[in-house]
């Protein structure tokens, strides 16, 4: 299974957020958007979720 990645450095912010989140699929959108939640102020819902996953990238392996 492929490793996600959220990012928040990829995402303009007022906190200049640097944040970066990998793992699995689910454990990825669950922090990112509990991190959404209590920094960036934004609405727990599930539309926030699907959102965080569009943005999921691929985890890049280095050799």
């Amino acid at each position: 299974m492929t490793r996600k990645v959220a990012d928040c450095r990829k995402f303009p912010s007022e906190t200049k957020c640097t944040l970066t989140i990998s793992g699995e699929e689910e454990e990825v959108v669950k922090a990112a958007s509990e991190h959404a939640v209590s920094v960036h102020q934004h609405a727990d819902s599930p539309e926030l979720r699907a959102q965080i996953r569009t943005m999921l990238e691929d985890e890049k392996v280095s050799a």
